[in-house]
């Protein structure tokens, strides 16, 4: 089942918010994930059911890093506001920097997440499950 996280500055979350409505069927049946208050908005408007982390500054973006750490991620949308300091900019940038190193598609922004979710729904995200089925164990470490 392919794991979805969600990410949102505050001048983006009506963004994300309209974005997941259009796309409501597509992610309907993955395993969902967002930082606090961008999953709120999202259950709010949709059906979905979504596990939600702490807000963002206060160590959201760091529990989804954790995750992408040990590739257990499989497609992160995250709408940043590129025009705003963020308080919370280190945590941001290793999120980043973790999904190049684990080779997680990232989306920044509208434009991307929509090329991607197109490809999600087409099943162009299948090698994601080669990823899962060769990971290694602990004894292969």
């Amino acid at each position: 089942m392919m794991k979805v996280a969600f990410i949102a500055h505050d001048r983006k979350k009506d963004e994300m918010v309209n974005f997941v409505i259009a796309y409501e069927s597509v992610f309907d049946g993955m395993k969902l994930y967002s930082t606090g208050t961008t999953g709120l908005r999202i259950m709010e408007h949709t059906k979905l059911n979504i596990h939600r982390f702490m807000s963002g500054p206060l160590g959201g973006d760091q529990q989804i890093g954790a995750m992408v750490a040990q590739n257990e991620m499989d497609l992160i949308i995250f709408l940043r506001d590129p025009l705003m300091a963020q308080p919370h900019e280190p945590d941001i940038n290793a999120l980043l920097r973790l999904c190049d190193v684990q080779g997680i598609p990232l989306a920044t922004n509208i434009a991307t997440a929509e090329i991607l979710v197109k490809a999600l729904d087409r099943g162009d995200f299948a090698w994601r499950e080669l990823v899962h089925k060769y990971k290694p164990t602990s004894d292969d470490l």
